[in-house]
């Protein structure tokens, strides 16, 4: 069953990642990494979002290419500009672990927002048809 309420919470949640992100860092203290964990965050809630628009089941998960598996199998055909967002789960857990990593560049956190802003609009576009 579709639940568009839900599908509007997470677009909602995904667009409120998305603005942090589009901030930038508005003073010095603010982490790239930081924002690109929000970058991740809004293409994985903008993919559960139209999960839940399609009356999928919501698997809890943060790995987009679970969830790019997951539309895939009931027929949604993932554009392969959607696809290379999977290099965003990097952000999800590995940057949140001090000396696990080497510091996000200003270059990797201009990609990683484009991605996630692809991602948002492509699911958005999805449901309006």
């Amino acid at each position: 069953m579709k639940d568009r309420d839900i599908a509007y919470q997470w677009f909602k949640r995904a667009l409120s990642n998305l603005s942090r992100a589009n901030a930038g860092k508005v003073n010095k203290n603010i982490l790239y990494e930081d924002l690109c964990f929000d970058c991740q965050q809004a293409a994985e809630k903008s993919l559960k979002a139209l999960m839940a628009y399609l009356g999928l089941d919501i698997i809890r998960t943060h790995s987009l290419g679970s969830l790019l598996e997951e539309l895939e199998k009931n027929d949604i055909t993932v554009p392969d500009h959607i696809k290379d967002s999977v290099i965003l789960n990097d952000y999800a857990v590995q940057t949140r672990y001090p000396g696990e990593y080497d510091p996000v560049t200003k270059r990797e956190f201009v990609k990683a927002l484009q991605l996630a802003v692809k991602v948002y609009k492509w699911a958005k576009s999805e449901i309006n048809g």
